[in-house]
């Protein structure tokens, strides 16, 4: 007679049955949660003691897996735009600060949520993706959808109940453009970034219209026209990085158009752009106090100085990567500038 039962390290007798088979293994470490459910347990106390550990770490595995769809570092930043604005109207912090950037933080989530369910296919074919939570199995395409909806309608709830339809229509369009027209044109156009920049504008501007600014006003524009410029060669050194991705998941590249030197060429372009855009900033009184010109000045001349090493014929990897953190650290430069100036009264 074959002997099914066994004694683990907690001094629980466990009964198999004779169907159960191998242990399962289930998404998330959660094997000692499909033991319990498989197991008759002569000795409860203690085993239910070791199941309820595993079933709290296999809520702790899926709670990541949901919060990695939201690529919370890449939400947050969009989310530090909008402070930026809010507080370029508002020149301090007041209660509104916290709704404001808590509903475009939820709406930055969704947005990124909803581009991996959009993307999952393609995601599974690139080594740099094919970790992500819909790839590797650990969360579903439906779970994640329903997830990023319900992401999207508390953020645009939040900004309408506390501050009205232009933020929160403002929100609603960035989820649109980047998920309706900037995601699916990015799979058929190497230049889809250039009128998918737009979603690079919107954060400050959905922050100042919480505040309680006009969204024609040119102090907003001036800070929306950087961003919209800097967001090309952001996205551009990015394809460079993980262009063999790219190539791979079938993403048009402007590799196919364009010689190394020409594309190097062509950022350099969009990051001068985006310096000589930041002139605006003082001339229509989006940054102002001396400190903060000081700032704003000394962050342009360093991105033009280390934007030279673009003008070569190529660059290694590891130089394309320095470059794509330059002009990630230029854009907080610039959104330090102009809340140093909201804050410190100029």
């Amino acid at each position: 007679m074959i002997n099914n039962s066994t004694t683990d390290a907690h001094g629980c007798t466990r009964i198999k049955p004779a169907n159960s088979g191998a242990l399962a293994r289930v998404q998330g470490g959660a094997e000692q949660d499909a033991w319990c459910a498989r197991t008759t347990v002569t000795s409860k106390q203690p085993c239910a003691s070791v199941c309820k550990r595993g079933s709290k770490s296999f809520s702790l595995a899926r709670l990541s897996a949901f919060l990695e769809l939201t690529k919370l570092r890449i939400s947050a930043a969009s989310t530090f735009t909008a402070a930026a604005g809010y507080l370029a109207f508002r020149h301090g912090f007041d209660q509104g600060l916290l709704s404001s950037l808590t509903g475009t933080l939820l709406l930055a989530m969704a947005s990124s949520a909803f581009n991996e369910v959009q993307e999952h296919d393609l995601d599974a074919l690139m080594a740099r993706t094919n970790n992500r939570p819909i790839p590797r199995g650990a969360v579903s395409l439906a779970g994640a959808s329903l997830f990023a909806l319900l992401l999207a309608v508390s953020g645009f709830t939040l900004l309408l109940w506390l501050h009205g339809w232009t933020p929160a229509l403002l929100g609603l369009l960035a989820v649109l453009w980047y998920n309706g027209f900037y995601t699916p044109l990015k799979r058929v156009s190497a230049f889809a970034v250039v009128p998918g920049s737009l979603i690079g504008a919107l954060p400050p501007a959905i922050g100042w219209a919480a505040a309680g600014g006009r969204l024609a006003d040119p102090t907003l524009l001036a800070l929306a026209g950087v961003l919209f410029l800097w967001q090309v060669p952001h996205f551009w050194l990015l394809s460079l990085m993980h262009r063999d991705g790219y190539d791979q998941a079938g993403f048009p590249t402007l590799s196919k158009y364009f010689r190394d030197s020409q594309i190097l060429r062509l950022i350099f372009t969009w990051t001068c752009a985006a310096i000589a855009a930041c002139a605006l900033l003082p001339a229509f009184h989006t940054v102002s106090g001396r400190p903060s010109l000081a700032l704003l000045g000394l962050g342009c001349l360093w991105l033009l100085g280390r934007s030279t090493g673009l003008l070569r014929e190529s660059l290694p990897p590891a130089r394309i990567r320095k470059a794509f953190m330059d002009i990630n650290v230029f854009a907080l430069v610039v959104m330090a500038a102009v809340i140093l100036d909201a804050v410190s009264g100029r």
